[in-house]
């Protein structure tokens, strides 16, 4: 059996860094996409080679910019016979609290470009090898609840694009089924800074009094679901949305404030 290849966008920092090198432990091959981290890409798939033996290249690329999502998957392509596991990590976030009325278009179109359009667009590209050779896994981030449709205020611009992301996940999940590819978002907790790198087992003594479960979740909590999403074996589980929030109610927390 032909060994698979994994694009990760947003792969060389954070939580798409802790995806890759869950992914390498499985044998994947890799393609880590980085917009401006390029000497953290480079590093990590040099590492992720040396230790797992698996390919890896780093391809430098905005995804809220069509014509970079065309030039990452041409380049993919020619590098593996096909992307069989696309991680739409990456998504534009913007910590200033802002009203909808007060976004330019600028600001929004951003957005909504980073955290929905993208997901159209290196899902069309990728599909068609996906559908070619009958199996392909997309995993998309979400947030707590995006699939309530919640409102989230002073965040209308991402709460929106990531709810439409959800709702396309899903489609994406029911028009593909029969081509052995299935889709799946999952939604982080309250998972910041540093946090976002570290291992589970840096959190044996640290206590968060805020999460239900006692300790601040990790880079490698969120890694663990979307690498089981992506094995061989999880054909049967498509169009979930999976909450990884250590039992936190993240968006009740942010209306309290």
């Amino acid at each position: 059996m032909r060994d698979k290849a994994a694009l990760i966008t947003g792969g060389a920092t954070g939580i798409g860094k802790r995806t890759a090198i869950a992914l390498a432990e499985n044998g994947v091959h890799l393609v880590i996409n980085y917009r401006s981290s390029q000497k953290e890409a480079v590093s990590l798939c040099n590492e992720l080679t040396e230790k797992y033996g698996t390919r890896n290249i780093a391809i430098q690329g905005d995804i809220t910019i069509s014509s970079d999502c065309e030039k990452m998957a041409e380049a993919a392509l020619s590098e593996f016979p096909a992307i069989d596991i696309l991680i739409h990590n990456a998504g534009p976030y913007v910590h200033e609290r802002k009203e909808m009325a007060d976004y330019t278009f600028e600001q929004w179109n951003y957005l909504i470009n980073g955290n929905l359009n993208a997901v159209f667009y290196l899902s069309k590209l990728l599909l068609p090898k996906m559908r070619e050779n009958k199996w392909g896994r997309i995993v998309t981030i979400g947030f707590d609840r995006v699939e309530a449709a919640s409102g989230w205020i002073y965040r209308s611009a991402f709460a929106a694009a990531k709810t439409g992301a959800a709702s396309l996940t899903k489609s994406i999940a029911l028009e593909e089924a029969g081509n052995g590819i299935t889709a799946n978002m999952v939604c982080p907790g309250d998972i910041i800074g540093e946090w976002k790198e570290k291992n589970i087992e840096d959190t044996a003594k640290v206590e968060d009094s805020a999460s239900p479960v006692g300790r601040p979740g990790t880079g490698e909590d969120i890694a663990r679901v979307i690498s089981f999403l992506a094995d061989e074996k999880s054909g049967f589980i498509t169009g979930s949305i999976i909450p990884v929030t250590g039992g936190k109610d993240v968006l009740g927390k942010i209306f309290q404030e």
